[in-house]
């Protein structure tokens, strides 16, 4: 096995002493790169997912590109809702369409139990590809949804402003509700577990909808099959990251849920959030994504803010508190990875 040039972010992830702060960018492998849009103007989204070789290339770009310290595979979440038998569509410029959406218990039996090697398999000869492509430069990360958004996805059929469909699921068919959790738990430990097999260093589950759930809701409907699927993975010491955007309200319960860190949208206050659960987990984030539109100085002074609240104390992965917007200068992305390399040795003296 190739030994890792740069693991920083692996020692951050476990809490150890590093010499910088190491940084990644969600939807790093994305359309702000012109690297990224040449390529896909030569294949549709779902084509790179599909075709390992592609996936790589793009998953590989912004390591040489903007400098970052850990590449995620570039896949999408949708694709365990395709494996369990569900006809996906990417509508350009309106995001995910799942066909005949899951309303029933009836619907939830239809669904198939995958099998990753099989059913997966593209996404995983990408990451045994990029692995050695990226030949020890950095670690790689593996990635799948949280089973709440996941099923969000599914019984929506897609994005959604309201939400009706899916709280009209949990509230009035929560037996069929939980019995679909249980099942995308079962497949998403699978696949996270086969991931980490192809030679993925780490994996982070997104609870992108988290916050649309009550505080007892959450507990129930995401926070129950998230530890579900922790507690499934087969890893030796690949960290797990948990990234469930908007919720304040269950950081302490989030700390204690198996993974070795929480990642942290831009809402709060990463200082606070370090005094209240830091010592339980390392933490990740939290720029607020628009600040990518400033210029240096702003750049600069933000991402230095950031530094100063996590403060002197090993744990902290430098990240934005949600995706890299697609107009973003990928200039302006390397300015921050820059700066973040360098401002952040002060915090890390010895």
């Amino acid at each position: 096995m190739t030994k890792l040039k740069n693991d920083l972010f692996l020692r951050a992830c476990k809490g150890k002493s590093v010499e910088y702060t190491p940084t990644w960018i969600m939807r790093q492998a994305g359309r702000y790169l012109p690297e990224y849009r040449a390529i896909r103007k030569k294949a549709d989204f779902i084509t790179m997912c599909k075709t390992p070789e592609l996936a790589a290339e793009v998953t590989i770009q912004p390591v040489d590109l903007i400098g970052v310290d850990a590449a995620i595979i570039f896949s999408d979440i949708l694709v365990i809702p395709e494996a369990m038998g569900m006809r996906l569509e990417m509508i350009e410029s309106k995001g995910p369409k799942l066909y005949n959406p899951i309303r029933s218990m009836d619907d939830v039996n239809k669904l198939k139990e995958i099998d990753p090697t099989k059913d997966l398999k593209y996404v995983l000869d990408a990451v045994s590809l990029t692995k050695r492509e990226l030949n020890g430069r950095v670690p790689l990360i593996g990635f799948a949804g949280s089973p709440w958004t996941l099923m969000t996805y599914m019984v929506e059929g897609g994005g959604s402003k309201s939400f009706s469909e899916i709280k009209k699921f949990i509230y009035n068919k929560p037996k069929a509700a939980h019995m679909l959790l249980d099942k995308i738990a079962d497949s998403v430990a699978d696949y996270l577990s086969a991931k980490i097999e192809a030679g993925a260093n780490a994996v982070q589950i997104f609870d992108t909808w988290g916050g649309l759930l009550s505080p007892a809701d959450f507990e129930e409907f995401s926070l129950a099959y998230i530890q579900k699927v922790i507690s499934q993975i087969k890893r030796k010491d690949e960290p797990v990251i948990v990234f469930a955007k908007g919720v304040h309200y269950k950081l302490n319960k989030l700390a204690n849920c198996g993974a070795d860190v929480i990642g942290l949208d831009w809402t709060m206050e990463l200082g606070k959030v370090r005094s209240k659960i830091g010592n339980k987990v390392a933490l990740q984030g939290n720029l607020d994504p628009t600040v990518l539109y400033g210029d240096n100085d702003k750049i600069k002074k933000e991402a230095i803010k950031v530094l100063k609240s996590f403060g002197k104390h090993n744990g902290h992965i430098f990240n934005l508190g949600h995706g890299i917007l697609p107009d973003v200068p990928p200039e302006n992305a390397k300015y921050l990875v820059d700066v973040v390399k360098e401002e952040s040795k002060k915090f890390h003296v010895k």
